[in-house]
């Protein structure tokens, strides 16, 4: 199992050099790591027992929507990461 995990990842580095990827698949690749991040967080913030919670109350969700207005304005990971963090225990603590 771990060689077979390890070749599918492994698979485009070790590509021959004469061996083109597509050009659709060159321009789709940069979007990758935000489908991936976007697909780790988001059920984290929007379900609550595997039910969509759109809610005032989801502290989560308020604190996932201030950390993505401080990542917009100033594009900072540790600022992004800790207001996140402080949002949540605020709205946790007000809950």
């Amino acid at each position: 199992m771990g060689l077979i995990t390890f070749a599918l990842r492994a698979g485009f580095l070790l590509l021959p050099q004469r061996m083109q990827l597509p050009a659709w698949l060159r321009r789709a690749l940069p979007f990758v790591p935000a489908a991936v991040l976007t697909a780790l967080w988001a059920p984290e913030l929007l379900l609550h027992k595997g039910v969509l919670y759109l809610s005032l109350h989801n502290e989560r969700l308020l604190a996932g929507a201030a950390a993505i207005a401080v990542a917009w304005r100033w594009r900072l990971a540790f600022a992004t990461i800790a207001s996140g963090l402080i949002a949540l225990h605020f709205f946790d603590w007000l809950a």
